[in-house]
């Protein structure tokens, strides 16, 4: 027994890794712009950390960007301290420029799975996406609330009117999809991706407000999340109404890679922590949060529930009754149901999840990494703004690139000039993007996002455990995701005008139910979006951001159906684009 048990136990890693195996490894592409820029001193690539001439604000020498490739292509960590050359004030570290090249033992390898090119200088996708970016600085202090259709916020209609004015597709005959109304964006779907539900309801997802009923502190509108037998609270700190890298000097010392983050000013503590309220607000959550978090809490509001699990495995987690056939004492025929009797806790029951839907997140950040750096090496929003603030200076040095830098900053114009308005207000009359972070984007490229990719892959993961037909109800003075049953009625919660509380609205006229499939995914959006507000990350890089931690995840749930092979059970999961992926175990 113990040798067949030792051969089985091998025979199913090995079809593990046959099946890692039999994932074709695609051609990673890149969108060109470094090598079609490069003699313009690569200005579509990220370069921060290196040194930046004063008058362009492009790298100073070329062959610094040219080490800089190198030693990414050669993997070899001591390599970005002895071969290349930093700026004279660098203080911040790149960040896991060699992750990529590692290899996994769950799931797919880090290279087997990629991103299509990042739109390139001159694409009408780039240019909607930089507006987009621009536009996001600019309601950074509006109030999720007035994301909505009927709102009268003209920074938001602003918003709206601007970026419809661009001719953009929307319906992704240009690039990546996003939603829409009659081929325009709205208040209502702005800013929100691009996935099934997102457009409906408030802004943020209930689980980046509400806490779970615990004993002591019923309800979920305190905003607590019982954590074991600690508490895990949703406000957050209130960061100071100040927006920074507007000025020049101040943008090329980010660039330069100094480190310019102070918490003694970033925040202001004379404020009490609040519900995330303002975008400003989600960038904070988003400068400082363990990657899973939001995923984790949200898989401990779920768990506390008692939320349904998928319907294909949930008998292996001792959900439901089971139905046996009987003969009564008169020889007739009936139908018993029992309890299950066997549940689960180690196999499909909550360690299992709330280990897994934390796990993948390294899987993700490892993939994305080698996008970041081995493929696009793509700047930051920051450091395109700073491109077309400098554009004329550019185009003096280096025409062509110049030139299509003042084409970006025709095609987005208005949005532009309304950021050089409010920049003058703030005493700096520039074009540079307004940041929500003191020191500018993290030490890595752009392109794929990291807290994208985690998000679809821990999302995916959620997904994939829990019944996504449910719905957030109010049942008898409780608010749960569940499936309905008669005299149900649709909840929400939102933060009130200061984010001190949480206001509950339920069973209004034409109030639609939200799913469980809607706030996840709009969980993951809040938080990949979330980093759009600050300033660090454009849409391209949270639309297939997510879609690749989404294929990490169902890669590692394939290889975890081969575990249990005794009950036959079959996962159903909602992709972001709509469809159902099955996972079987047989």
């Amino acid at each position: 027994m113990s040798n067949n048990r030792r051969r089985d136990a091998m025979g199913v890693r090995i079809s593990a890794a046959e099946m890692a195996a039999d994932r074709s490894h695609p051609n990673h592409q890149a969108n060109g712009d470094e090598q079609r820029y490069a003699s313009a001193n690569y200005p579509m690539s990220f370069t921060k950390g290196l040194e930046h001439d004063a008058t362009t604000g492009l790298v100073s020498d070329p062959q610094a960007f040219e080490s800089f490739r190198t030693a990414i292509d050669e993997a070899y960590v001591d390599a970005f301290t002895t071969s290349v050359r930093a700026a004279s004030g660098k203080a911040r570290a790149w960040e896991a420029p060699t992750a990529g090249v590692v290899y996994e033992l769950s799931g797919p390898d880090p290279q087997a799975v990629t991103m299509a090119p990042a739109p390139a200088l001159g694409s009408i996708e780039l240019a909607y996406e930089m507006a987009e970016v621009y536009e996001l600085a600019l309601i950074r202090d509006v109030h999720l609330n007035e994301l909505a259709d009927g709102t009268t916020n003209t920074t938001v209609l602003d918003a709206v009117t601007h970026l419809n004015g661009i001719g953009y597709a929307l319906n992704g005959e240009d690039g990546r999809p996003r939603l829409n109304s009659g081929g325009n964006v709205t208040p209502q779907t702005l800013f929100r991706g691009s996935s099934p539900g997102v457009e409906m309801g408030p802004y943020l997802s209930q689980f980046m407000l509400i806490g779970n009923d615990q004993p002591g502190d019923p309800g979920v509108a305190h905003g607590r999340i019982q954590y074991g037998a600690l508490q895990i609270d949703q406000r957050v700190p209130v960061a100071a109404a100040q927006d920074y890298m507007i000025d020049w000097n101040e943008y090329l010392q980010a660039q330069n890679g100094e480190d310019l983050r102070d918490n003694t000013t970033l925040f202001d503590t004379s404020q009490p922590r609040r519900f995330m309220t303002f975008p400003r607000d989600l960038a904070t959550y988003v400068h400082d949060d363990a990657l899973y978090e939001a995923y984790l809490n949200a898989c401990l509001i779920l768990l506390s529930m008692g939320t349904p699990f998928d319907p294909g495995f949930a008998k292996l987690a001792g959900q439901g009754e089971l139905f046996l056939n009987s003969l009564d004492v008169n020889g007739a025929l009936s139908l018993e149901t029992h309890a299950r009797q066997a549940g689960g806790f180690a196999l499909y029951g909550g360690p299992h999840i709330l280990t897994l839907v934390t796990e993948v997140a390294t899987r993700a950040l490892k993939a994305v990494r080698y996008q970041k750096f081995n493929n696009h090496l793509r700047l930051r929003p920051e450091a395109l703004a700073g491109r077309i603030h400098r554009a004329s200076q550019i185009a003096s040095a280096f025409p062509a690139a110049g030139a299509a830098f003042e084409d970006l900053r025709t095609t987005i114009n208005p949005t532009v000039t309304a950021v050089e308005t409010a920049n003058t207000n703030a005493g700096s009359p520039t074009a540079l993007l307004p940041m929500a972070f003191q020191e500018g984007s993290p030490m890595h490229p752009s392109y794929g996002a990291g807290h994208a990719t985690v998000a679809g892959a821990c999302v995916t993961v959620l997904k994939a455990f829990f019944d996504t037909s449910c719905l957030f109800v109010r049942r008898g003075g409780a608010d749960v995701f569940s499936r309905f049953e008669g005299g149900d009625a649709p909840v929400e919660y939102t933060p009130n005008a200061d984010g001190s509380s949480l206001v509950a609205t339920t069973g209004q006229p034409d109030q639609p139910f939200l799913t469980l499939e809607g706030e996840l995914n709009k969980l993951a959006a809040n938080i990949s979006i979330g980093r759009n507000m600050a300033g660090v990350h454009y849409y391209s890089d949270y639309y297939d951001s997510l879609r690749m931690g989404e294929e990490i995840a169902i890669g590692i749930l394939e290889e975890q159906a081969l575990c249990y092979p005794t009950d036959p059970f079959v996962m159903s999961v909602p992709t972001f684009d709509g469809e159902v992926y099955r996972i079987g175990s047989l």
